[in-house]
């Protein structure tokens, strides 16, 4: 699984001109699922995103999570993060999961994020085509690959 987390002062999705999710302070994170993905990958990088310390303390380091300010949560699917650009121009997309696999897998880190931020997680819509608008605090994007742990 591979996400990027970007924190933010506020973001929104919409659908079809309709908002289906909106947060003010705190993170906005694209996930991209592929099959090899297991409980263990959703159960590390929910932790991660919960417990990453990148926002700033009372003397102005990154110190604190998302968890400790109380910040909001906004999740995005997006299956492009699995693109393979090895080889020619056209990205491939062939390690991305189909939705029998990349569904359930996105669901269970929504309930996995929501019982340890102990609130409500924000979401577009699985397979729409999402209009995603953020305003980048920072800006501070962090990319996190579960096969490849750094």
């Amino acid at each position: 699984m591979r996400i990027v987390i970007q924190r933010v002062s506020e973001a929104s999705v919409t659908v079809d001109a309709e908002v289906t999710g909106a947060i003010n302070a705190g993170l906005l994170v694209l996930m991209g699922i592929e099959d090899a993905d297991s409980e263990e990958d959703i159960n590390w990088l929910s932790n991660k995103i919960s417990n990453l310390r990148i926002f700033n303390d009372e003397n102005g380091v990154m110190n604190l999570s998302v968890k400790e300010v109380g910040g909001d949560v906004l999740l995005i699917s997006q299956f492009t993060l699995q693109a393979s650009t090895k080889k020619g121009n056209r990205p491939s997309y062939i390690k991305a999961s189909k939705l029998d696999i990349a569904i359930p897998v996105y669901e269970k880190m929504i309930l996995q994020l929501q019982q340890e931020l102990g609130k409500q997680i924000q979401t577009g819509i699985f397979g729409a085509d999402m209009k995603v608008k953020l305003l980048n605090d920072g800006p501070v994007t962090i990319v996190i690959d579960s096969k490849n742990r750094e």
